[in-house]
């Protein structure tokens, strides 16, 4: 007898002719997560993913915990593997249930038969396995509507697993299968969901952040870095742009007018971003913008923001309200890091009086009239890369 990991696909079981690319995908993000904690095999069979541990070093715990996060895993479980007769199954499987059966009371039990050789059918498997568990634990009764424990019996090719407990899985899409963009992360709240949201429709997620010293400090930084290994534990390895801005605002604040610093200064930070993604051939920039969170993310804004583009921009937060991004950077893992009281260089120079309505020929006037070309070369030359990872 061996315990497993089965990973349930979600989405992936839709995708038809293309499934396999889908599959081959999470079956290597799968082996990404997992390595440092021990010798796993991973395998797939309908619409399953086997992890199996090949010697005691293996962490099974730790690998529940990393698989959870993986995108395209929409349930997963552990599940004991016996030998595909009915006598292993009733006989082997009363200790495993016992765990799972700690502090419930009602129970009921399906079976797959994907091995339509097995002498028993499902609801023969279902009524011995039932009444082979009522007699071992006197205390559980069956309720096929609204169970506590749901127990499954699988029949495979070869093995039988059984499980009760069952998680649920990041869901989405694998991260590979959904092409690559470049995130622009604050150290706020919104912009780590908007990454973790793009991750999870199968993105591969760069991230760039503007930092302004002196104005920033260090510590702000560092909180950046932080809230992009915590993203990570979902989106993987992630390349790093950090781009030195104190003079391109420095020369916003001398030279535009005051009610547009926040609208020039983001149409200068896209084109920094496009020239980065170009380099790095990513397809497209990615936002944590909300709509009329604040003046520079009201629709007006976001236009003159978008007329600077060459490429699409993605705002997965778009129509969210606070609570909601709030509730999903909980979970998630990255609000504490983001409430820290380090603020980046978004809050630099804040007008006090911003343009809600923005004119795009008012604001492109503004900014043509000083030659902001040499500064973003330099920014962008000077950007410092790194690859920020969760696990090693």
């Amino acid at each position: 007898m061996k315990e497993y990991i089965l990973c349930k696909y979600g989405e992936i079981a839709l995708k038809g002719l293309n499934k396999s690319s889908f599959e081959s995908v999470l079956t290597k993000n799968i082996k990404r997560r997992l390595s440092g904690i021990g010798n796993f095999s991973v395998t797939r069979a309908q619409s399953t993913i086997y992890v199996e541990p090949l010697d005691d070093s293996c962490d099974m715990d730790e690998a529940v915990e990393r698989l959870k996060k993986v995108f395209g895993i929409a349930k997963l479980t552990k599940a004991l593997e016996v030998e595909k007769s009915m006598e292993a199954i009733l006989c082997d499987s009363m200790d495993y249930l016992a765990e799972a059966f700690e502090g419930y009371s009602t129970f009921k039990v399906n079976a797959k038969r994907a091995d339509k050789k097995f002498p028993f059918k499902s609801p023969e498997i279902c009524a011995e396995l039932g009444h082979k568990i009522l007699e071992q634990f006197p205390g559980m009764r069956v309720d096929v509507h609204e169970p506590d424990v749901t127990v499954t019996v699988e029949i495979r090719e070869r093995h039988a697993f059984i499980n009760a407990l069952k998680i649920d899985g990041a869901g989405g899409i694998p991260v590979g299968t959904g092409g690559r963009g470049l995130l622009l992360l604050s150290g706020g709240i919104d912009s780590p969901v908007a990454g973790y949201m793009i991750a999870k429709r199968g993105v591969v997620v760069q991230a760039v952040h503007f930092e302004a010293p002196p104005y920033t400090s260090e510590r702000a930084r560092l909180k950046v870095e932080k809230l992009v290994s915590e993203i990570a534990e979902y989106c993987g390895d992630v390349v790093f742009h950090c781009v030195p801005f104190t003079r391109i605002q420095e020369c916003i604040r001398d030279k535009c007018p005051e009610e547009l610093f926040t609208i020039i200064m983001r149409r200068l930070m896209f084109e920094i971003a496009q020239r980065i993604a170009d380099k790095e051939d990513l397809a497209c920039v990615i936002t944590g913008e909300s709509l009329g969170q604040v003046a520079s993310q009201t629709m007006y804004a976001m236009v003159c923001t978008d007329a600077a583009c060459r490429m699409p921009v993605l705002r997965p937060c778009i129509g969210m309200d606070k609570a909601e991004i709030v509730e999903i950077s909980r979970k998630i893992g990255t609000f504490e890091t983001s409430i820290e009281p380090y603020e980046d260089c978004c809050t630099v120079f804040t007008p006090k009086h911003p343009k809600t309505r923005p004119v795009l020929d008012d604001v492109v006037k503004a900014q043509d009239s000083f030659d902001f070309e040499p500064l973003i070369a330099e920014a962008v030359e000077n950007t410092e890369v790194k690859v920020i990872k969760k696990f090693v």
